[in-house]
This record gives structure tokens, sequence and C-alpha cells, in this order.
């Protein structure tokens, strides 16, 4: 729920959001996002949150990072790390819910109500502290994919829960035809990301 002319801050996991979207089967329009926020009130912040892969300059995600910088969202990125597990595969360690927590404590005295895009669990005493200061905090992720994107834990602690497929409709892209390659090489980074 949301209150005309409350101040609203939003921060965005975007590996986590960008797979609770594909595993809902859409794309995100970032600009229908940032307005769909203003409409529900004044947005004070719009912050968008990654870690990067080191030594990947040219990496596919830099130009949705640019046009983000460029279009009214606050991007904090940094550094994922890569390893090789026990049996040898590549993971990729990245985990900004620190870099979340920081900036939203930082931000709640100045705003009515901070909504996070996270299904991260480790969120949950971040939303507590939050609540304590007296800002309102939402939670969008989804419960709709198989297995659910959202730790339930995150979910009952928020005072309102989001559901990212109501969204859809308000915030998604329209279908496009990809090749091949434009198709993997954004999805495989933040899909990386966000199983770390």
């Amino acid at each position: 729920m949301f209150y005309k002319g409350e101040r609203i801050a939003v921060f965005i996991d975007g590996a986590n959001f960008f797979s609770a979207a594909k595993a809902l089967n859409f794309e995100i329009d970032y600009r229908l996002l940032r307005e769909e926020f203003m409409r529900r009130g004044k947005l004070v912040r719009m912050s968008y949150h990654i870690a990067l892969l080191e030594n990947d300059e040219f990496t596919t995600l830099r130009p949705l990072v640019d046009w983000l910088c460029y279009n009214g969202y606050s991007v904090a990125s940094k550094t994922a790390r890569e390893y090789a597990d026990p049996q040898g595969r590549r993971k990729v360690k990245s985990n900004v819910a620190i870099d979340i927590a920081v900036a939203s404590l930082e931000l709640s005295p100045h705003v009515d109500h901070i909504v996070l895009f996270s299904g991260d669990g480790d969120l949950r005493p971040l939303v507590e502290a939050i609540k304590r200061t007296g800002v309102r905090v939402s939670i969008v992720s989804t419960i709709r994919s198989q297995p659910s994107m959202i730790s339930d834990e995150l979910r009952r602690t928020a005072d309102n829960f989001i559901e990212l497929d109501q969204l859809k409709a308000v915030i998604s892209r329209p279908a496009r035809q990809h090749t091949a390659a434009e198709h993997d090489e954004p999805e495989n980074e933040l899909a990386e990301a966000a199983a770390s």
C-alpha cells in the first residue's frame, strides 16, 4: 500500500530482480519501472545494486548500467569474485545485501517508505531495523516461481509484500526477437551473480 505524497526510496538487488523476472518469463523495462514508482509517491531515490565480474571491462551489463546512470537511477556496482568449487566448476561470489543495507539505512531518515526488490533472507534484519525507525518497508519478489524467489522470513517481516507477477503488466518490455548472442550473454552474467 502506498500513500499519496509519501517519500519513497527504491533499492534493487539487480541479480535477484533479474532472476525473479526471468522465472516469471518477462524482461524488465527500467523506464516503466521508474515511472511506476514516481506515480506511487514522491520518488526520492531509485537505486540499482549489481556485482560485476572483475577484469571484465566489456561486460554485456555495461550498457544497462550506463543507461540506468543516465536515466534517473543511482547505480552502485561492486566487484564479484570468481572461484572454483570443490568439483572444479566455476562459481561467482557476489552479494550486494550489505551495500543495500548501508544505503537504505542512511536514507531512511529522509523517506516514509522503502521498497526493496529482493528476496534475499539476509535482508530480514535490515527490514526490522528500518521498521524500528518508523519507515514502512515493502518487498518486491515472487512466490509464483518454482522454487519461490523470496525468503519466507523476509516476506513475513515486511510491512507489505508485492508480488512481482502483479507488476509484470506495468513494468515488462514488449516481447521481441533475440539472436542467440543477444539472449544468452547478459542472462548468463546476471544468473551467475544471482546463483551465488
